[in-house]
């Protein structure tokens, strides 16, 4: 018999399974709590008998992430990990600090299918999926190894979130459970390449999250060279789905845009971008963009990201540079996943020689 996912489940569902295994449905609670609480084992769950507990065993897996390889800033307090599946697949994490309090960064998928041409993941192609356990647990180890709580969850790792759009959802309704994290829709951001289907099923939800676009380009010609989902959903599709989202929830979208030397940072980039967005409730974030072994992309000078964000906010579209953390250690995600599968296949190679 298969083991159940049990992290995975809800209360109810969990309630639901125990009634029929006999057992009194306040076990549910004190179990997902438990879960949400960051252990490991059933051995752990100490106000359970020890018979009901090697049930359990036999019934049900608890999700794990192990640290792998782990490194930290010497610039900043951020700290970048590896961490190894059930499988032995491996996902990356970020851990940030701010002023309002500790920021992780998870990984919804093990690579990505997305493939887009900046990016260090998109370029290690894409395994499977993440489990809603496997996502609640790259934030529970990392919260475990820092020894203080994590109070916000960014979902822009490996992977695209609404490509797993169903174990997305699932995460989000385990995570800002009260009974469980307790980490409010508010302090979670989830980010997008521009699954324009899944933008318009995610408004419907109505959740209070911060929704992410990654745009990184004014116009269909430049988007569709660097990112082929583009060639699936134009800009124009994106941003009408991006307009309904604000509409049926309420909430500002954030457009994340990699500048890119040369790409998409010209002046005339800059005022395309401001037509295209004017009088939207929404704020630009501009990236710098990262040097990817492969890409052949290059860092766009500051004084004309400058320029670009003064473009920008004279036409009425509010815009800032994201603050760059763990630059030392790759802290974009994909580059340490990438380079470690590169050095475990040079010692096999050494081996076999």
């Amino acid at each position: 018999m298969s083991l159940n996912d049990i992290k995975s489940m809800t209360v109810e569902e969990i309630k639901n399974d125990f009634d029929r295994m006999g057992q009194p449905s306040f076990r549910a609670l004190q179990v997902y709590k438990w879960l949400h609480g960051g252990v490991s084992s059933f051995d752990e769950m100490t106000n359970l008998s020890k018979s009901f507990r090697a049930l359990l065993k036999e019934r049900y897996y608890i999700a794990t992430a192990s640290v792998e390889q782990k490194f930290c800033s010497k610039a900043d307090d951020t700290v970048k990990y590896l961490f190894s599946m059930h499988d032995g697949e491996l996902v990356e994490s970020v851990l940030m600090s701010y002023k309002y309090g500790r920021t992780v960064c998870i990984s919804t998928q093990v690579g990505c299918k997305m493939a887009c041409s900046f990016c260090a993941t998109g370029k290690s192609g894409f395994s499977r999926n993440l489990s809603p356990s496997e996502m609640l647990s790259q934030i529970q180890t990392a919260q475990a190894d820092a020894g203080e709580r994590i109070s916000n969850v960014v979902m822009m790792g490996m992977g695209e979130p609404l490509d797993n759009y169903d174990s997305t959802l699932r995460f989000l309704d385990l995570v800002s459970s009260p009974d469980g994290m307790n980490i409010g829709m508010r302090h979670i951001s989830l980010s997008t390449c521009g699954i324009v289907d899944k933008i318009y099923d995610l408004a419907m939800k109505k959740y209070q999250l911060t929704l992410s676009v990654s745009l990184h380009a004014p116009n269909d010609e430049i988007r569709s060279r660097i990112m082929p989902v583009s060639r699936r959903w134009g800009i124009d599709e994106l941003l009408d789905a991006c307009r309904f989202y604000i509409k049926t929830t309420g909430r500002r979208i954030s457009f994340e845009y990699a500048v890119i030397k040369g790409v998409n940072d010209s002046t005339e980039n800059a005022r395309e971008l401001a037509s295209r967005l004017k009088g939207m409730l929404c704020h630009v974030n501009l990236i710098p963009a990262n040097s990817v072994k492969g890409s052949g992309y290059e860092r766009t000078p500051r004084v004309q990201v400058e320029n670009f964000i003064r473009i920008l906010s004279d036409r009425g579209v509010t815009a800032t540079v994201r603050r760059t953390l763990g630059s030392d250690i790759n802290a974009s995600c994909g580059q340490l996943r990438r380079r470690y599968r590169e050095e475990v296949a040079g010692v096999e190679n050494i081996q076999q020689k």
